[in-house]
């Protein structure tokens, strides 16, 4: 399913996740939240990435063009049929959705996320990610039980 929106967003695509929702027009929002269209805390892509998880989907994927953002939702796809970018693009998201509900990325998680018992499959997707700079180790003592951010959250995290 392909949803899109006139304009470009906000903000970047790869923080849809974390950041607070911003608005273009606050008197058309206050009237839909007053209406009970949308709600006031911007968690919808946040409930879309768990229920995708849930359901063991591919990722969803945000796209700007020039005069439009669009967001992709792919019907079931076994974890094995998923190209290298479906299988990035699934981490990432799977990071940012555990840092934001106060957890790290394990392979343990992201295994589970996948349904899959192959330790190997995983961390050959966490290291595409991390190769991608979009994930990083939290930790570098050990690969077995390293916990991983986005790569956003590790810049925070040095920031505090």
């Amino acid at each position: 399913m392909e949803i899109s929106n006139p304009g470009k967003p906000l903000i970047d695509t790869l923080r849809f996740i974390d950041e607070p929702p911003q608005s273009r027009n606050e008197k058309l929002v206050s009237l839909m939240r007053r209406m009970n269209i949308c709600e006031e805390r911007g968690s919808g892509i946040d409930k879309v990435i768990f229920q995708v998880e849930t359901f063991q989907l591919p990722a969803p994927d945000f796209r700007v063009t020039e005069h439009h953002t669009i967001a992709v939702l792919y019907g079931p796809r076994p974890l094995l049929q998923m190209d290298k970018v479906d299988r990035i693009r699934a981490c990432y998201q799977h990071a940012c959705l555990c840092y934001v509900s106060g957890k790290s990325m394990t392979n343990a998680s992201l295994r589970e996320r996948f349904k899959t018992d192959s330790p190997a499959i995983v961390s050959k997707i966490i290291s595409d990610a991390a190769k991608a700079e979009l994930i990083q180790s939290t930790e570098v003592s050990s690969r077995k039980y390293a916990k991983y951010m986005p790569f956003w959250a590790v810049h925070r995290k040095k920031l505090i």
